[in-house]
């Protein structure tokens, strides 16, 4: 379900799952404690390998394309940045 305070376009709630599922799995940034990023390698690998949806390589590509235009991620190199801050 989407947030009505969150500022970014809604997604389909299949993408939004994966969303939550790599926020999941992302680490803290050496340099910076409030901010939580997964390799690109890393996301393919947890979203073709999860229990919680079934997806082909050409849906993680889509997955991610669609997070990073709607600025749920940001990529700095090869890695995928959370834009909220974990609580």
């Amino acid at each position: 379900m989407s947030n009505l305070n969150d500022p970014r376009p809604p997604l389909p709630e299949w993408i939004l799952e994966a969303y939550d599922i790599l926020v999941t799995h992302a680490t803290d940034v050496e340099d910076d404690c409030n901010t939580h990023a997964i390799t690109r390698d890393d996301a393919v690998d947890v979203l073709l390998t999860t229990d919680e949806l079934t997806l082909e390589p050409e849906d993680t590509d889509y997955v991610l394309r669609r997070l990073l235009d709607r600025g749920y991620f940001y990529e700095v190199n090869d890695e995928l940045r959370v834009t909220e801050p974990m609580e």
